[in-house]
């Protein structure tokens, strides 16, 4: 009967697990790290079965590790190369990286629906950030403009390209819980 109750036990544990590993991408969709909570989640079920098996193995772990850093780099990045193909200046590429961040935290608010207001206050914020860098550097309205369009662009790809990270990360907890 105990068996029963410890296997009944470890399968809601996982259960769970899948479920907090969801809940890290729908943070991902609102600019938080979300990422990072499926590495904690996943790593803590990792170290709670350690001596049973490693259900949840050191490859899993690492890959995770892996593709959580190339989420944060690919999203910060991403406006700022987008900025910088588009002509703008280093003012210009570090208030786009500023302005994404905060506009993401400003879209949730100002547009409450689910991952488009923070999808578009990323990409604006990026943009107007851009703009504003460009000009401060005394570039003309045209030019920031231009750099305004890669930077909101790059924003845009770069959130989604983390998604695609954290959806990515959820799918090899799943295969190392079912394929141990």
């Amino acid at each position: 009967m105990w068996d029963w109750l410890a296997t009944a036990g470890i399968v809601g544990v996982y259960i769970l697990l899948i479920g907090v590993n969801a809940a890290g991408v729908v943070l991902v969709t609102f600019q938080l790290p979300g990422t990072w909570l499926i590495l904690f989640a996943t790593g803590l079920v990792a170290w709670w079965q350690w001596e049973q098996g490693q259900v949840v193995g050191l490859w899993a772990m690492v890959l995770l590790f892996g593709l959580a850093l190339v989420g944060e780099v690919v999203e910060c990045l991403v406006a700022a190369v987008g900025a910088a193909g588009a002509g703008a200046s280093r003012r210009g590429i570090l208030m786009a990286v500023l302005g994404g961040i905060l506009g993401a935290i400003v879209g949730s608010v100002v547009i409450p629906v689910l991952i488009l207001g923070t999808l578009v206050g990323a990409a604006a914020g990026a943009g107007v950030g851009s703009i504003g860098g460009d000009l401060w550097s005394g570039r003309s309205w045209c030019l920031a403009l231009r750099g305004a369009g890669g930077a909101a662009l790059g924003r845009f790809g770069g959130s989604v390209s983390k998604l695609a990270v954290a959806v990515t990360m959820w799918f090899v907890v799943l295969v190392a819980l079912l394929w141990p």
